[in-house]
């Protein structure tokens, strides 16, 4: 089956289902958002309240990714297995048991944030419910390539304002604004692997975005992704303070984000090198390379805001 040993047991069978490497996508900006609230917003971090957060995001976005891989199968999409593939491409599970386990983890990521609404306000709610909308449609949207919208909306901005309001109770523009750059990350997994998989889409006329743009084009969207997303933080850090705009800039210490530089230059490298055979796998793990880049690009954002926070208090 694809390469897989056949003597797997079953928590490995749904943990490659489920698919892990790719919670960061949801978790950063909760921590972000969470953070921002914290260090910005100057309001007592609930640590509980976090955590509930961070598990409600969890199961609805691994309950996504799990029916849209039984939506893509049925369509006859993704055949052969990659590094990012999930339990029904590789053979491991049934689509009818990846179905069940999806809707499974859609109503147990709904007690979680249920609890957030109880807690926090009827507000929780409504961004819970445009979220889990945009998720159970989003393989009916990627075909038409709306997909980049999807992920940039749930996972960059819901996710970042979810999260300050589960801490401040209100609602704010900034942490919808200042986390942009992180969902400019999260299209760029998505790009990446919509790249490598654009002629298998388009022979199903599934049309995604990168489809629509073809090698060339997508090469530079993804380089404007990552690269963008870097100077975007930075902008949002300097510009008030050189323009002295009347508008909240970042701390300073948040630009501990140039710290990921390298690791963009890398990743630049890889993708330019997608027509060449002999850096095909490089090019396969793309989407996996983009996604622990966008762990380090969040990670260094959120410990450059309590730096700030740190530095005010000592």
């Amino acid at each position: 089956m694809n390469g897989i040993p056949e003597k797997m047991s079953s928590f490995k069978k749904w943990l490659i289902a489920g698919r892990p490497w790719a919670l960061p996508a949801s978790a950063i900006p909760v921590l972000f958002g969470s953070s921002l609230a914290a260090t910005v917003g100057w309001v007592k971090l609930e640590v509980g309240l976090l955590l509930l957060t961070l598990l409600a995001m969890a199961l609805l976005h691994t309950a996504a990714n799990m029916f849209s891989d039984v939506v893509d199968w049925k369509r006859g999409l993704d055949r052969v297995a990659t590094p990012s593939s999930g339990a029904i491409v590789r053979g491991l599970l049934s689509e009818q048991q990846v179905l069940a386990g999806s809707l499974l983890l859609f109503v147990a990521g709904m007690v979680p944030g249920l609890v957030l609404v109880y807690l926090r306000g009827i507000l929780i709610l409504y961004i819970g419910i445009i979220g889990i909308i945009l998720g159970a449609a989003y393989p009916w949207l990627k075909a038409v390539a709306l997909g980049d919208l999807v992920v940039f909306i749930n996972f960059g901005l819901l996710g970042s304002l979810g999260a300050w309001v589960v801490q401040t109770g209100q609602f704010s523009w900034l942490p919808v604004l200042w986390a942009v750059p992180q969902g400019m990350l999260v299209v760029a997994i998505l790009q990446a692997n919509n790249w490598r998989d654009m002629r298998n889409d388009r022979e199903r006329n599934v049309i995604t975005f990168a489809a629509l743009c073809g090698d060339r084009s997508s090469k530079f969207y993804y380089g404007m992704l990552i690269f963008g997303s870097l100077g975007l933080m930075i902008g949002f850090v300097l510009v008030p303070r050189i323009f002295k705009l009347d508008f909240p800039a970042l701390p300073l210490t948040v630009l501990l984000v140039v710290m990921a530089l390298p690791a963009a230059l890398q990743l630049w490298s890889r993708a330019r090198k997608y027509h060449q055979p002999e850096a095909n796998l490089e090019f396969l793990a793309l989407d996996g390379a983009t996604a622990n880049y966008n762990l380090i690009f969040g990670l260094l954002a959120v410990a450059g805001l309590w730096l700030a926070w740190l530095l005010k208090i000592l």
